[in-house]
């Protein structure tokens, strides 16, 4: 599908490939972890062809998440970098959740919720890896003390919960703000749409 003549590249077609692998990698890792997390969300485990499968695919799902994220995070992390500017709007965030943006510091690329969501998300991948990889049998927990086996088991289960929970944040946002799921489908966004939410982008892409 063509852009219309309006419109302004927000996300090139290679970021939003590696986008919907990293969301791939997140519900396939997600889903057969959970299969583990609780007698009750067992049955995830039957999506994968039982127990063991589920046990055998659930790393390899995590590892395809971490390195598609990696990939993406090394490309924008510069863009996500705190500034003062961003700590004013974090201070205001009630006022932009209200829909009160007058007074509210221009947002770049990415506004400071954007950018405070990319290092929360980046923190819990780079804590998943380590933890799963203590425990990852037959390969590597044979390696390790069992004491910090099972620590590993319990860090890696609790920081899984906080990335489901921040990435569950992550899509009510991007419904919230009309625009940004066409965004990251089609690429594009109206320069109405970049003037009202990142104002201080859409004077660098126009200029």
């Amino acid at each position: 599908m063509n852009k219309p003549a309006n419109s302004i590249t927000r996300h090139p077609y290679e970021d939003r490939v590696v986008h919907w692998l990293i969301a791939l990698g997140f519900v396939l890792a997600g889903l057969s972890g959970l299969a583990f997390f609780h007698p009750a969300t067992f049955f995830f485990s039957d999506l994968f062809g039982g127990g063991t499968w589920s046990r055998i695919l659930h790393p390899f799902f995590g590892l395809m998440m971490f390195v598609c994220f990696a990939f993406y995070a090394a490309k924008v992390w510069r863009h996500n970098v705190v500034d003062e500017r961003d700590k004013q709007w974090l201070a205001k965030a009630g006022e932009v959740m209200a829909g009160r943006e007058d007074g509210i510091p221009e947002a770049g690329r990415y506004n400071a919720g954007q950018k405070v969501l990319f290092w929360l998300l980046l923190l819990c991948m780079l804590a998943l890896l380590p933890t799963g990889i203590v425990f990852w049998r037959p390969y590597f927990a044979d390696l390790f003390p069992i004491g910090l086996v099972r620590l590993s088991t319990l860090l890696h289960s609790v920081i899984a919960i906080g990335l489901i929970l921040l990435v569950i944040g992550h899509v009510y946002m991007a419904i919230w703000t009309k625009g940004s799921i066409r965004a990251m489908t089609q690429g594009w966004v109206t320069r109405a749409w970049a003037r009202k939410h990142h104002p201080a982008w859409y004077r660098e892409m126009t200029r």
